[in-house]
């Protein structure tokens, strides 16, 4: 079993995992201020990633520009990890590659302390993509307790590229934001993906 098999019913019935969905988890957040730079990639890149429309091209052409630049706005101080294997516990099916992951610590050689995991919605599915997300943020919930880290919140996101939705991991207890956020508010992405770097996202 790997991160991608997980639905959230074997999340519930294997790890215990409390869900939440009934609140807008980040809705106080403030928008920031998208720079020229990104503006200019996103008007290229999204018609042409909607256009080819597979997974590989929202990844490259979307998802990763505005990780890089939600990087930026955290001062570079933390990594970022692309397609990289991160099997925590395989023995009870944490293991597999992550499609990004993010950590406080700008460290490139290896991951420490992951505060965001960011899942690809394969064909589009965001309720599949949820199952893999939380998983992921099991895993990084057990690595973190390893490195003696344990109470720290982990933070997730589902997205298609034009579509994102954000998650919160706290011991067993997850929430699943209800609202869903399009490309072309992407200030209002930014915006929650620097609160979860800066660890002020609640």
């Amino acid at each position: 079993m790997s991160y991608r098999d997980f639905t959230i019913r074997d999340l519930k019935q294997r790890f215990g995992l409390q869900i939440g969905e009934e609140r807008d988890l980040f809705s106080e957040l403030s928008s920031i201020e998208v720079s020229p730079a990104l503006t200019e990639t996103l008007a290229e890149t999204v018609p042409l990633a909607l256009a080819i429309s597979t997974e590989k091209a929202r990844s490259e052409l979307i998802i990763a520009p505005v990780l890089l630049e939600a990087r930026r706005r955290a001062d570079r101080r933390v990594g970022f990890f692309s397609g990289i294997d991160f099997s925590v516990d395989p023995q009870r099916g944490l293991n597999g590659v992550c499609d990004f992951l993010l950590s406080r610590s700008p460290e490139q050689l290896s991951i420490e302390a992951p505060v965001i995991a960011v899942v690809e919605a394969k064909n589009e599915d965001m309720r599949a993509g949820i199952g893999q997300c939380l998983a992921e943020m099991l895993a990084a919930r057990v690595f973190n307790e390893k490195d003696g880290r344990g109470e720290e919140m982990i933070y997730g996101a589902v997205t298609t590229g034009n579509t994102w939705r954000f998650l919160r991991l706290k011991n067993d207890e997850a929430q699943v934001d209800r609202a869903e956020y399009y490309i072309n508010e992407v200030g209002r992405i930014l915006g929650i993906l620097k609160a979860m770097l800066d660890g002020t996202a609640g």
